[in-house]
């Protein structure tokens, strides 16, 4: 995945997510990363100061302008599916396997209509945490992983679009032993933009630039 994408993926991002969680309710989030290792989401209402900011493999939570003191979380989704393209790889090795992922175990599988690589399970074994991996253009596409409750999770990254060399997954589907959970729809997305400098700064926290 990192070579192939070697010198070719974007750096920076931006773009507007509408969240929609499950009893219907809907959120606008503005999201900007630097990669690797940075997202920033900022929920609206801006005025609100609400934000969360991934950043160092720790997650801070921020309210009407202040952010907490952080808790250490390496974010699966911000490795597999951007993070892995632009970081070493055996950084990306390192958190895979402090995430419980079993890199000595590799099949292959169909995932809607396409043939997949599956790491971190044997064939016919949908509980222990994998991620699959789209054979044709190494693209993240599934990870599912156990829960606390003994129960399992499943994130899909569908409707790849391509954005120059690289690629951008608009949708993204989160499920709770099959029960389909959040849903979030990316528009307006721009690369390779110009961020502040202090924008993943939690002790600096200031309102997003970029957000128009």
């Amino acid at each position: 995945m990192r070579d192939r994408y070697a010198g070719k993926w974007y750096q920076t991002l931006t773009f507007v997510q509408k969240t929609t969680y499950p009893d219907g309710h809907v959120e606008t989030w503005y999201e900007a990363a630097r990669i690797p290792g940075n997202l920033r989401i900022d929920i609206a209402p801006l005025d609100s100061g609400k934000a969360i900011i991934f950043r160092n493999d720790t997650i801070y939570s921020v309210n009407q302008g202040t952010a907490d003191k952080g808790n250490a979380l390496i974010h699966p989704l911000l490795v597999l599916g951007f993070d892995v393209y632009l970081d070493k790889a055996e950084t990306t090795i390192e958190k895979l396997k402090a995430l419980k992922f079993d890199l000595t175990k590799l099949h292959t599988d169909t995932w809607q209509g396409k043939p997949v690589y599956v790491v971190g399970a044997d064939s016919g074994d949908g509980k222990t945490s994998q991620f699959w991996v789209d054979q044709q253009n190494l693209l993240f596409v599934r990870m599912l992983r156990p829960t606390r409750a003994g129960g399992i999770s499943e994130t899909q990254f569908n409707k790849y679009v391509k954005i120059g060399d690289a690629w951008l997954s608009p949708e993204v589907l989160f499920f709770a032993n099959g029960q389909a959970g959040n849903k979030e729809e990316y528009r307006d997305w721009k690369t390779n933009v110009e961020l502040q400098a202090d924008l993943f700064d939690p002790v600096r926290f200031s309102r997003a630039a970029w957000i128009k």
